[in-house]
């Protein structure tokens, strides 16, 4: 417990991939609740038949979580390559210390 409290407050443990899957859903809501409203919006409308906004409504709907798996996938990579960089580091201070005790 004390390990991951000091990896926590050294900024070695990342807690913003777990963050970013919670702003992916909010992402995924908030599309499909504009959506949505954006259709209903659009059937009621009085004026031209709102037929332009039930087509970005389902635009939304359709592409609006598409957009938001793909920008926190991004971001996910670039905290992997993150990770993945810090284990080389590792690997090559061990095998630095490996080789000078030899």
């Amino acid at each position: 417990m004390e390990q991951l409290t000091q990896d926590f407050l050294r900024f070695k443990k990342m807690v913003t991939p777990i963050i970013i899957q919670i702003l992916f859903w909010i992402g995924v809501v908030t599309s499909v609740i504009v959506g949505i409203v954006l259709i209903v919006g659009g059937v009621s409308g009085r004026a031209y038949g709102g037929g332009t906004q039930v087509f970005l409504g389902i635009l939304w709907l359709l592409l609006g979580p598409v957009i938001a798996r793909i920008w926190c996938e991004v971001l996910i990579v670039l905290f992997s390559i993150n990770d993945t960089l810090t284990e080389i580091k590792n690997l090559l201070k061990k095998g630095n210390t490996e080789t000078k005790v030899s």
